[in-house]
């Protein structure tokens, strides 16, 4: 994987704008905006999720890029936050085909992304027809496939992760309304989804999951 000089400082200024060509959505005005039917400011606002059964919550700093190419020994499978590599997955509701590395997966979580993981052995025809549509175009959304998941499905966001064991369920439309774009739950809300860098992370090339274990010159997570 080739370092592109200065590569640093663009993503660092990328990270503050918006999609490309697309509308900030703003405080309050994005997917996981507060519940209108609570009082204002008020704090379950903030995170919807928490009324939805069987999420994971943890509590992981933010901005902690790696070294270009470098892994992070994530503390969860499928990881949902942490330090991750300076480019972010595209996020611009890519249907990927194949497993893509876990560290430009997590950037994208880092953006108000919401993650759709799955077992490529058991989510197949007509479950997988669902997922996509629910994927394919919208911004702050990316499926793929992720081998050896211990759950036929798993939702990521920044912090945040739902298994679920069939694409009917009702939670994966209530996590994405929660959590994607949640001004409040992302590091970054409104950062920018389409490709920093072709030459590092080619959306139909991406670079694919590294599934053997992460060696010494990992880097760690750190939950606080």
């Amino acid at each position: 994987m080739r370092v592109v000089a200065g590569l640093s400082v663009l993503l660092a200024t990328a990270c503050s704008e918006g999609v490309a060509g697309q509308p900030d959505p703003g405080p309050g005005s994005g997917p996981g905006a507060a519940d209108p039917s609570e009082p204002a400011g008020a704090e379950q606002n903030r995170d919807p999720s928490t009324r939805i059964a069987g999420v994971v919550r943890v509590d992981y700093p933010a901005g902690e890029h790696t070294a270009a190419g470098q892994r992070v020994a994530y503390d969860k499978s499928p990881p949902f936050g942490g330090p991750h590599d300076p480019v972010w997955a595209d996020c611009t509701g890519i249907v990927y085909p194949k497993a893509v590395r876990n560290e430009h997966m997590v950037h994208a979580l880092e953006h108000g992304t919401v993650w759709i993981a799955y077992h490529p052995d058991q989510v197949t025809g007509a479950a997988l027809d669902k997922l996509e549509s629910k994927v394919e175009g919208q911004q702050y959304l990316m499926l793929s496939p992720y081998p050896g998941l211990d759950r036929p499905i798993s939702l990521q966001s920044w912090g945040h992760q739902l298994k679920l064991d069939s694409a009917d369920d009702a939670r994966i439309d209530q996590f994405i309304k929660a959590l994607r774009a949640n001004q409040y739950q992302a590091p970054e809300p409104g950062a920018r989804c389409d490709t920093a860098d072709p030459t590092v992370f080619d959306v139909t090339n991406p670079p694919p999951l590294d599934t053997t274990p992460p060696g010494p010159d990992a880097m760690p997570v750190q939950p606080r």
